[in-house]
């Protein structure tokens, strides 16, 4: 009996079973990382790095093991395949019938086991990659100055969005996304000659001709174009305060830096989103200690 409960317990899981599992081991690794970042002591900055290391070194050490176990549920998946077809040939067995109702839940059940896969390995990849590189360098950047990340929405209006909210966090008075987009249009229209020979064709890299120009402007008082470099120059003008941007790769760049008071501080991400680009706020630090796990190693 001993021997039958041995190799029960030895059996390989299905690649169902192996996910639910994978996903109970990162929760109970989050248990153990917030275990950990509590036993640290304000300001005790030696420990506070030992603790990320470790942290890390466990977290690298979950997605190797997970990684590896994955591929070794695909591969015994194709030798099951091979030898359930084998076996059909040599048994002489006739394939049942499928309706089509059983064939539309099969490919449902499957399309759904390879999206859990892909995302499983996305995660794996992503935690060595570039966005978790990018964000935990502007994380470090942040932390040195007493701040931390607000997110904004990547909806198109993120650079307004990120503005407005300094402009609370700052005690000035905020507006909306539309009427700051529509300063912003205003001011590069009314400041072409400055604004005019930074401005390129996409397929050529010629300056924009007149027509494009205006519908540039257009378009940034009216849709959801995302705003960059010029817009920055331009808000921070037609407000009137100056506007520091905090960056992984890159100095960091203060606009219009002889206005008084503070600066409205935003972060720039290239890797953050797929979709590209994004500008996000920033907030006094809540606690100088150790961010939550997701979001400093996510």
């Amino acid at each position: 009996m001993e021997v039958v409960e041995d190799v029960i317990e030895k059996s390989p899981l299905n690649e169902e079973e192996l996910l639910k599992k994978h996903r109970q081991e990162r929760k109970d690794l989050q248990a153990q990382i917030q275990s950990l970042k509590k036993g640290v002591v304000k300001g005790d900055k030696k420990k506070k790095k030992e603790v990320t290391e470790m942290i890390s070194k466990l977290e690298q050490e979950l997605d190797a093991e997970q990684a590896l176990e994955l591929n070794n549920v695909a591969a015994n998946d194709t030798v099951s395949s091979e030898l359930s077809s084998i076996n059909e040939v040599v048994n002489g067995d006739v394939p049942t019938k499928i309706s089509r109702a059983q064939k539309r839940r099969t490919k449902k059940e499957t399309e759904n086991k390879e999206r859990e896969k892909r995302i499983a390995e996305e995660e794996v990849n992503h935690r060595q990659g570039p966005r978790v590189v990018e964000l935990n360098t502007i994380k470090e950047l942040l932390q040195n100055e007493g701040l931390q990340i607000f997110n904004i929405p990547a909806d198109g209006n993120c650079l307004y969005c990120a503005i407005n909210h300094q402009l609370e966090v700052t005690g000035r008075v905020s507006s909306n996304v539309s009427k700051l987009r529509k300063l912003t249009a205003s001011f590069i229209r009314d400041n072409k000659e400055e604004f005019l020979p930074f401005m390129y064709n996409d397929d050529d890299d010629e300056l924009i001709g007149e027509d494009k120009f205006e519908k540039y402007c257009k378009d940034v008082a009216n849709t959801k174009l995302w705003g960059g470099q010029l817009e920055l120059t331009a808000l921070s003008s037609v407000l009137k305060c100056p506007i520091k941007v905090i960056q992984a790769s890159g100095p960091l760049t203060i606009q219009a830096e002889q206005y008084e008071g503070p600066p409205l501080i935003l972060t720039y991400h290239k890797h953050l989103y797929r979709l590209g680009e994004h500008y996000n706020s920033t907030i006094t630090s809540v606690d100088d200690n150790m961010q939550e796990s997701e979001d400093t190693f996510a």
